[in-house]
């Protein structure tokens, strides 16, 4: 498939250009299913891959949010509230549900909004390469990118995981039936899909690089909900594929949003943000993420030693950074706001 798209290159279609595109479809893509495959082949290696993909992308991904909240003047004052007030809301949350339920209930809330959140953002970068290249956003294109991921978090549902990243769970109850049942209809709506896009292709109206991205998209999603027996090792599929795709595409924004040159209001993002820049801007946002995890790490460990606290604090507190960071992105990454088309290249 890449092949077609090299050879055919429709550059109207591509968010940056070829070198990117493939990069940001299929090799992530491939370092995702590299990692499942390290990890299924020998589970004794998940640990070390889990704690270097927190530290090198997972870190990474949630400090790539706040170059769009906090690295210029302009975008705090924009976003003051997410910054400063809705952590305090969000950590009060996450304290009060703990205390309540026990700690379960965050590992539970996770394992349901990570799932959202990863199909969320995969949906959002379809709706990218759609408007690229000038498609409706149909009810097929709507159900193809849903549909499998409904059925893969029905499965675990009824697999009925007792821990799910070495912490207790608790799914919901979900029957075989249902789960077949979204089976047979996601394969109904592949069919479907298929049968257009080869009716497109047999027309020479195929978008190749949507087509493309769609693949992908189904490809991680089985693999890491169904392929993939285990919870955790499929979770690392999906997570490194996330991360990745998060890291450049904030890349993306902000290189467009500065693609005129160093702005002398805000200079240092914009220096970042300039085409030859992205390893000083990726080495920057590791420097920042390894210095503010390590000293978070650091200071819960001495105030559970100091307090003898019961409270499972790391998981309180790194839950809230995870949840505060899925609320944020469901209100800075809205494709219906002109400043955020414009940045994407789809400003029609």
């Amino acid at each position: 498939m890449s092949s077609v798209v090299i050879a055919n290159p429709h550059h109207d279609e591509l968010l940056r250009g070829v070198g990117f595109d493939l990069t940001y479809i299929a090799g992530i893509g491939s370092l995702a299913l590299l990692m499942g495959w390290f990890v299924t082949s020998n589970p004794n290696l998940f640990l070390a891959i889990f704690i270097l993909n927190g530290w090198l992308l997972g870190y990474h991904h949630v400090v790539s949010t706040f170059t769009r909240l906090t690295f210029d003047r302009d975008s705090f004052g924009q976003n003051r509230f997410l910054v400063t007030k809705l952590p305090l809301l969000v950590l009060a949350a996450v304290l009060f549900l703990c205390l309540f339920f026990g700690a379960w209930i965050l590992t539970t809330i996770y394992l349901y909004w990570q799932w959202w959140h990863y199909t969320r953002q995969s949906y959002g970068i379809s709706r990218l390469y759609q408007r690229k290249a000038g498609l409706d956003n149909d009810v097929l294109s709507k159900l193809v990118i849903y549909a499998l991921p409904v059925w893969g978090i029905l499965h675990r549902s009824y697999q009925r995981p007792d821990t799910f990243l070495f912490a207790e769970v608790k799914v919901i109850p979900v029957p075989l039936w249902l789960v077949v049942a979204a089976g047979i209809f996601t394969f109904a709506v592949l069919a479907w899909w298929v049968v257009q896009t080869v009716y497109s292709w047999m027309n020479d109206s195929l978008p190749k690089v949507h087509t493309l991205y769609v693949c992908a998209h189904l490809t991680i999603f089985g693999v890491g909900y169904l392929a993939i027996d285990n919870i955790n090792h499929g979770w690392l599929v999906l997570n490194v594929w996330h991360n990745c795709q998060y890291i450049l595409t904030v890349w993306m924004f902000n290189q467009n949003r500065f693609k005129g040159g160093i702005d002398p209001k805000h200079r240092f993002l914009s220096y970042l943000s300039q085409r030859n820049n992205l390893p000083l801007y990726l080495g920057v946002c590791l420097i920042i993420s390894t210095v503010v995890y390590s000293l978070l790490r650091y200071s819960l460990g001495w105030i559970a030693i100091v307090t003898a606290t019961t409270l499972p604090l790391f998981a309180i507190v790194f839950q809230a950074i995870n949840f505060h960071h899925y609320l944020v992105d469901a209100v800075i990454w809205k494709v219906r706001r002109k400043p955020i088309r414009e940045n994407f290249g789809i400003a029609t």
